[in-house]
């Protein structure tokens, strides 16, 4: 049992007189995801992309519309088969809109999502190339409540994230 006492007050000793320097760095990710250029080029292609489906939607809503105010308008003047046959339309194209909303969050979600994903991979890159190049043993990206400037690298990233294509 002494022996071993012995032994780990050595270990303590000799670990303790062992100094190595530790160069730790903090990335603040939702900061980056906010104001890469990446992230504005994304949204642009994503509105570019979506914007004819948007205007087919905006264009759906206002012929509902339309054909509502003519049913108010118009209904006590109207047969009732006329009347029944423009609700009837009322609701289908109700229906139709409601579909094609649908499918368009969905669509949208999922290529928000690619960009997103391809976002964080090249934040990753970046934050990989800094620690290669800075020499960095431990750079920490979540779960930090706080960091000191000393140690938060994140404009670096940004930097890198610029110079990125």
């Amino acid at each position: 049992m002494f022996k071993k006492s012995t032994f780990l007050a050595a270990l303590l000793l000799l670990s303790s007189s062992v100094h190595a320097e530790i160069k730790i760095g903090v990335v603040n990710i939702p900061l980056l995801m906010a104001n890469a250029p990446q992230a504005a080029d994304a949204k642009k292609r994503l509105e570019k992309e979506f914007a004819p489906k948007d205007k087919q939607l905006v264009a759906q809503q206002k012929e509902i519309v339309k054909l509502e105010e003519k049913l108010a308008r118009d209904g006590l003047t109207m047969t009732e088969k006329e009347k029944r046959g423009l609700e009837r339309k009322i609701i289908t194209k109700r229906r139709d809109a409601q579909r094609s909303q649908q499918e368009f969050k969905e669509d949208f979600s999922i290529r928000r999502n690619e960009e997103l994903g391809k976002m964080q991979n090249r934040i990753r890159e970046a934050v990989q190339a800094l620690a290669k190049e800075g020499q960095y043993d431990l750079l920490l990206t979540e779960g930090v409540i706080h960091a000191s400037k000393n140690v938060d690298v994140t404009t670096q990233v940004q930097k890198k994230l610029v110079a990125m294509p």
